[in-house]
């Protein structure tokens, strides 16, 4: 055994023996028992929890090299009150693989994520969640993609606005087929990591019946990362806008992930700020 195992295997051993030590018999569900000699659950009480051998709990906690099956380390998890991001180091510890995706509570946007959003001015920018929803936006984005708080919210999913959405589709220009594939290699990569979650099925079948290229591209089962590049976009009366394109992931909620488009100072900046007048004006008259 290397020493990469042996340290893997260890720093396992602490990580569950604190863990254990954190959780009152009361968080458990047990009765309490009166003194302990140490704080915590003890080791048979896992193991019972667990519906695991105490034998085998014990040497795991010793640091033994065990193979540990997904599901058996999903009820340690539950038993040792694991957040998110704890259930994911013991998955990796255990087994050097994340665990798959349960579904996913829906993510709000804070006022401060928003307020940096507006701060933005004549950059489009706009969150998404975990299912490609956008769920906030700014004036910029609206500007040149319609108003959002108009559509429904299967409308605000992206891959459906790529999809259905003519709008959206003369916007990206000669770059929309190359966009469209990319975003269903996304939504293909999140329907295996979210599996138990049935949103993804639905959206999946909705997106087949309304869209042959959809089809067509989910067949091709390509394989894509997003990318940080330079955006060309069509604006009908304006002509073409160029940016750079930046999206990153939300520390205050990792299942977020805000993208921004920064408008090249080649007349781009001036187009945007007509367009934000122009929606400015708009609304004033309705």
């Amino acid at each position: 055994m290397s020493m990469t195992q042996l340290d893997r295997y260890q720093e396992l051993a602490r990580f569950l023996r604190i863990r254990r030590e954190r959780i009152t018999p009361q968080q458990a569900g047990l009765p309490n028992s009166g003194r302990r000699r140490t704080p915590g659950l003890r080791r048979g009480e896992v193991a019972m929890l667990a519906d695991v051998g105490l034998d085998w709990y014990t040497y795991l906690e010793q640091g033994r090299h065990i193979n540990m099956s997904a599901e058996i380390l999903d009820r340690l998890a539950n038993v040792l009150m694991l957040d998110s991001a704890e259930r994911k180091h013991l998955f990796f510890l255990a087994r050097k693989e994340l665990p798959l995706e349960q579904a996913l509570q829906p993510s709000r946007v804070n006022p401060a994520l928003q307020s940096f959003l507006n701060s933005l001015g004549t950059s489009p920018a706009n969150v998404m969640d975990s299912r490609m929803n956008i769920v906030a936006w700014n004036s910029a984005y609206c500007a040149l993609n319609g108003d959002m708080s108009l559509k429904t919210e299967q409308e605000r999913n992206f891959v459906w606005m790529t999809f259905t959405s003519p709008r959206f589709r003369y916007i990206k220009g000669d770059q929309w087929e190359q966009h469209a594939r990319r975003i269903v290699a996304q939504f293909h990569a999140g329907y295996a990591r979210y599996a138990d979650d049935s949103w993804w099925s639905e959206q999946f079948k909705a997106l087949s019946k309304i869209s042959v290229e959809f089809r067509e591209y989910w067949e091709a089962h390509d394989i894509m990362d997003a990318i940080d590049a330079p955006k060309a976009l069509r604006c009908p009366n304006l002509g073409i806008l160029n940016f750079d394109f930046v999206s990153f992931q939300y520390l205050g909620d990792p299942n977020l992930t805000v993208s921004v488009h920064v408008p090249h100072h080649d007349g781009t900046v001036e187009k945007m700020q007509q367009l934000l007048s122009q929606d400015a004006t708009n609304a004033l008259d309705t």
